[in-house]
């Protein structure tokens, strides 16, 4: 049996090479790694490296088809939103599995999603499209129609950057200004109402159109602003099963407004009285940072030996989570300057439950914090006999970590 090729799509700024590169091994599947600058071993790796100009899709598909010519592939896979445009338009013209590009380009665009989504009646925040060049006081005025207390957000960037809950005007103008010094006077921004209740994150795999839920994860911590940090995430879910199901009732009909048919689908939802559920995200991807190390299916296979299984067309096997309650926590950067050291790691990982700890950004750089930040300082992982105890375990271990951060002259 021939073995598969993947060209994997692996920004410089992704924290998930590793768990690929691993789920890769582990499924006997050739890797060439596909990113903006030439790998530090490209010499001696050939074709297996590849530059692949994301920020350029039409010349990033032209250099994935000149490389298939010369060392087919069996699929181009990207691993988060940087390289999803760009992986979906080289797998069209490859011929090979893939979402429509003008799909995954509604899910990076948030005006188009919501465009997309309102067209279907999907249910989901009241918005305003606020185009680029206006000033705050044409923001404010898109909140007259909506409603305070309202939610102002740039459409290109994910992981809660630039997103800013204000609850009157003047708010409205302070964080239009700081959303606006963050992307610039040209970028769409939008203005969302404040959709209150408790989120959940819902990962899942399309095949063929048709959505299947991996998993549910509650945000025990509530989700309220004026930022909205995300912090931890524990599955199995604890809102009862018919709530869950319509949960993914309405990822299914959201994925499907947006036009997206196969892969990977990672979508936010809140849950508000009455179980009337909104849509606020639906990304063409996994979910993001480390955190698909809360997840095991199966006879414990990883979420990355599953999205590369579906990719080549190995078959997915048991999708069913593993059995036991299990988490993550992001945790939070609380100052902007330079981490200069970290402490408390070895206390946090003997904390019972806990089974990692691990600090993402390198000592020496600078961190800054929401809303302008766009990552987090890393990520904890706990597993338990139920949610409860897994978001417990995670708590302590969060509280037991400390940076040290020099401010910034």
């Amino acid at each position: 049996m021939l073995m598969s090729r993947v060209l994997l799509l692996l920004p410089t700024s992704t924290y998930r090479a590793a768990d690929f590169m691993a789920a890769a091994r582990s499924l006997d599947v050739e890797v060439v790694v596909g990113s903006e600058h030439p790998q530090a071993m490209a010499s001696s790796m050939g074709d297996r490296a590849a530059v692949v100009p994301m920020d350029d899709p039409q010349a990033a598909v032209d250099a994935i088809t000149a490389l298939h010519g010369r060392l087919p592939l069996d699929a181009v896979l990207a691993v988060d939103d940087g390289g999803a445009l760009v992986a979906a338009a080289a797998s069209a013209r490859l011929g090979k599995r893939h979402n429509p590009p003008d799909a995954v380009r509604a899910t990076r665009d948030k005006a188009q999603m919501r465009s997309r989504l309102a067209a279907a009646s999907i249910p989901q925040p009241r918005y305003y499209a606020v185009p680029g060049g206006v000033d705050a006081g044409f923001c404010v005025a898109a909140a007259g129609e909506i409603g305070y207390p309202c939610v102002v957000k740039p459409v290109s960037r994910s992981a809660s950057q630039g997103v800013i809950r204000a609850d009157d005007p003047a708010a409205l103008r302070e964080a239009f200004d700081r959303v606006r010094s963050l992307v610039g006077p040209d970028e769409e921004l939008l203005v969302e109402s404040y959709v209150p209740g408790e989120e959940v994150a819902v990962e899942g795999l399309l095949d063929s159109g048709r959505l299947e839920v991996l998993a549910i994860f509650d945000k025990p911590d509530p989700l309220v602003g004026p930022y909205f940090e995300e912090t931890i995430y524990v599955t199995p879910s604890a809102h009862p099963a018919p709530t869950q199901q319509a949960v993914g009732r309405l990822v299914a009909d959201a994925a499907r407004a947006i036009g997206l048919v196969d892969g990977p689908v990672h979508a936010e939802v809140r849950i508000g009285e009455d179980n009337d559920m909104s849509v606020l995200e639906v990304a063409a991807r996994s979910i993001g940072g480390l955190c698909s190390r809360a997840l095991r299916f199966g006879a414990g296979i990883s979420l990355e030996e599953l999205i590369l299984r579906h990719a080549v067309g190995l078959g997915t096997g048991d999708l069913r989570r593993e059995s036991q309650a299990s988490g993550v926590m992001m945790l939070p950067i609380y100052r902007k300057g330079t981490l200069m050291a970290v402490h408390g790691l070895d206390s946090a990982r003997s904390v019972p439950g806990v089974t990692g700890a691990e600090i993402t950004i390198p000592i020496g750089r600078p961190v800054v914090p929401l809303p302008e930040g766009d990552r987090y300082l890393g990520f904890v992982f706990a597993r338990g006999e139920d949610p409860v105890e897994v978001a417990e375990a995670l708590r302590k271990a969060e509280s037991l970590i400390t940076a040290e951060i020099h401010a910034s002259v």
